[in-house]
């Protein structure tokens, strides 16, 4: 004769309460609504952290070409080497391409979604 254990004779409950509820429309119904909702949020909260690191990284750009004018004049006056302007010009460049592409991708998300 086997012994059955507690845990086992609780599994055993905890299984077939589970199939009784998912057998309720109203659990199903409830569930399905929490699964959308989370969803809808979580597209949501992407489009934000796009929103935000593009924002970001405009502000770095701007201030890339904030360096690129100040590095430009330097250049201009004799006092430095361009290559302090080129590696400004580049940080400027490539920060405004992170920036506007972080755009670009929020936009052609909400695009498809409404398809």
């Amino acid at each position: 004769m086997s012994k059955v254990s507690t845990a086992q004779k609780v599994g055993v409950v905890a299984r077939v309460a589970s199939q009784q509820v998912n057998r309720s429309r109203t659990v199903r119904a409830v569930k399905g609504g929490i699964l959308t909702t989370a969803r809808a949020f979580g597209k949501i909260l992407h489009q934000l952290w796009l929103e935000v690191t593009g924002l970001v990284f405009l502000i770095m750009a701007a201030s890339g070409g904030a360096a690129v004018a100040h590095e430009y004049a330097k250049y201009h006056a004799g006092k430095a080497g361009f290559g302090r302007v080129a590696v400004a010009i580049c940080f400027t460049l490539t920060f405004a391409w992170f920036g506007a592409s972080s755009f670009w991708r929020v936009r052609r998300k909400g695009k498809t979604a409404h398809h």
